[in-house]
């Protein structure tokens, strides 16, 4: 495992522990009195529609852990070959760490995440320029980032609530190039590096009371 990989195992195990340990210290309104950390929802399901759109399947779940955090937990998953053999395939995981200011569910947070995706993907273009000649290159390979995000919640019925979120970060590819979307001559293996956006979300969320 090099060095990219092994940090960024760690800032994903850091936050697996976060998220584990913190409902442990125990929070309190009054001295002496624990407050009751069940009085909101303690867990939702959701699927990112902007996602969907993209014909990528995607589940997320989110656990309260504190009366200020939350353990956001999203996979995401395209085997789709479209006309012309474009192709948009990946796997996506995406654990994210939230700070509410008001408590978990409800308005503003923000958050701290990591994520990893294999891909394969050829045929399209990207934004920011990311796989320069997508167009008429397959890349195959690997992507490990991390990032912070902003977002905000509201309630839409008894159980039903809409969520936006936005993070940028640090993203690293590496891939192997070909000279066509579905066949041809390996072109070279390679790496890059990005400062960019790494979550962009309007979720529709299901709260487990």
């Amino acid at each position: 495992m090099n060095s990219t990989k092994s940090r960024l195992f760690s800032v994903c195990f850091l936050l697996w522990a976060i998220g584990l340990y913190a409902p442990a210290q125990g929070v309190t309104d009054v001295p002496g009195q624990k407050r009751n950390m069940f009085a909101t929802p303690s867990w939702a399901v959701k699927t990112n529609l902007l996602y969907d759109a993209t014909t990528t399947f995607n589940l997320g779940m989110e656990f309260k852990v504190g009366r200020h955090y939350s353990f956001d937990l999203s996979a995401n998953y395209n085997l789709w070959t479209f006309d012309n053999n474009k192709k948009l395939k990946h796997l996506l995981v995406q654990p994210e760490l939230r700070y509410w200011l008001c408590e978990p569910f409800y308005a503003h947070f923000f958050g701290l995440h990591a994520l990893y995706s294999h891909y394969n993907i050829g045929g399209m273009r990207l934004p920011l320029g990311i796989l320069p000649r997508l167009d008429e290159t397959r890349y195959q390979g690997d992507l490990y980032g991390v990032g912070l995000s902003y977002g905000y919640q509201w309630l839409l019925a008894s159980r039903w609530s809409m969520e936006f979120s936005l993070g940028v970060g640090y993203l690293h590819l590496r891939y192997k190039a070909y000279k066509c979307a579905s066949c041809g001559a390996y072109k070279h293996t390679r790496s890059r590096d990005y400062l960019a956006p790494t979550k962009l979300g309007i979720s529709i969320i299901y709260n487990i009371k």
